[in-house]
């Protein structure tokens, strides 16, 4: 694979660089730039999101028919690494999750008509939306296809929706909802992508689940479904495609979590790096120890590895390939790496690095979910063993070119 760029990814890059640095990263000092749950305040972001889409920078992962710059995944991992050196970045750009892997999939398996009624206020920025399928115990977590309790049955032409989600990321702020529910007992095609509102009758959110680190926009809800009815128009692909979907769904957010925290994992490098140059002790700079250097030399190289590995699966992605095992790799290298990031540039600023006077001790908190969300770091790494398992050593096979 070719690791170079095309000068139009990189006129991208160096735009999104500089409208960080000049015009995101400044609101980070300012306590009055945050909400109650330590994400931008949302008038401030709206007029963050106006001034993105006048510079172009807006949705860019999306072909340019939907409202993009059809950037491809390759162009993506560079973009998203430049946006999340701001811990409010994402967001500014319609680059987060889970709105970014929402509109992905329904770009690529939406009608013409669910695009321009479920995808295209979500592009504009009208409006906010939510993936339902994680469920309680002994509900659906990392099996959906075995442990889905959520039902949908068939009458006449609706379906009827039964069940309890929890842990849905950007519930209280979403109107759109994916929702993956049951709709018979097959193992393979039992279950069924839905479409529907926040003002549905039948559906309510419970609570919103207070949690350890600074929270996405909307928070992580437990919702109920209570005989909520659903017009057959708004299934998803076809009755039984609901696993099929989240895979073609869930492949590509994992890895763009990874290209997002690629760049806070810099970012961690940058503060410390930053006071080590200008902090003394014992009569030297601290980055003059060998001590501070290796820490630091040890951590670029693991971005650097993590950057491999994310542009490998996008690379895979890309010319049509699963890349299951390319996105798990790079998923649980990258979790653990932005987690050691932010807790080695804390430990390198002492006392600073645990205050609020720089965003580590956000990140830090935020690090944490990143070895559970879209797949626990066990998960991946059994799904790698079972590869191990059944290719042997053709596990590590070069692709030959013609």
């Amino acid at each position: 694979m070719d690791f170079t760029i095309s000068p139009r990814i990189e006129d991208y890059r160096a735009r999104i660089a500089r409208f960080v640095e000049q015009v995101i990263l400044p609101l980070e000092a300012d306590r009055a730039s945050y909400d109650a749950h330590e994400n931008i305040r949302t008038e401030l972001l709206d007029d963050l999101r106006a001034r993105a889409k006048a510079e172009g920078l807006w949705c860019l992962q999306l072909k340019q028919e939907t409202g993009g710059q059809d950037l491809g995944l390759m162009g993506m991992a560079v973009c998203y690494e430049e946006m999340n050196r701001s811990i409010f970045g994402p967001v500014v750009f319609n680059a987060a999750a889970p709105d970014d892997g929402n509109m992905q999939v329904l770009e690529k398996v939406g009608t013409e008509a669910q695009k321009a009624e479920w995808l295209q206020p979500i592009v504009r920025g009208d409006v906010r939306s939510a993936f339902a399928m994680t469920e309680p115990a002994p509900g659906s977590g990392s099996d959906p296809g075995g442990m889905m309790l959520t039902t949908a049955q068939k009458v006449g032409d609706s379906y009827v929706v039964r069940g309890r989600k929890w842990f849905i990321t950007g519930a209280e702020d979403a109107d759109h909802f994916i929702l993956i529910a049951r709709t018979s007992d097959d193992p393979r095609k039992g279950l069924s992508a839905f479409l529907h509102r926040r003002d549905t009758p039948g559906f309510r959110i419970e609570r919103r689940i207070p949690i350890m680190g600074p929270e996405e926009h909307g928070g992580h809800c437990e919702v109920v479904y209570e005989d909520m009815v659903i017009p057959a128009e708004n299934l998803l692909m076809t009755e039984g495609d609901g696993l099929k979907l989240t895979q073609i769904r869930l492949g590509p957010a994992r890895l763009t979590h990874c290209m997002r925290w690629l760049g806070l994992s810099k970012r961690c490098v940058e503060i410390a790096h930053e006071y080590a140059q200008n902090r003394f002790a014992f009569g030297e700079r601290l980055s003059k120890r060998e001590s501070i250097q290796m820490m630091l030399g040890d951590l670029a190289m693991q971005i650097e590895l993590g950057r491999m590995l994310v542009m490998k699966a996008a690379w895979e992605l890309e010319r049509g390939g699963f890349a299951r095992k390319d996105v798990s790799m790079a998923k649980v290298h990258v979790a653990n790496l932005l987690h050691k990031a932010a807790d080695t540039a804390i430990q390198i600023n002492g006392a600073r690095g645990y205050s609020k006077d720089t965003p580590l001790e956000w990140i830090y908190r935020y690090a944490r979910q990143a070895r559970l969300v879209d797949g626990a770091d066990e998960v991946h790494k059994m799904v790698l063993y079972r590869n191990v398992e059944k290719e042997g050593r053709d596990f590590w096979a070069w692709d030959v070119g013609a």
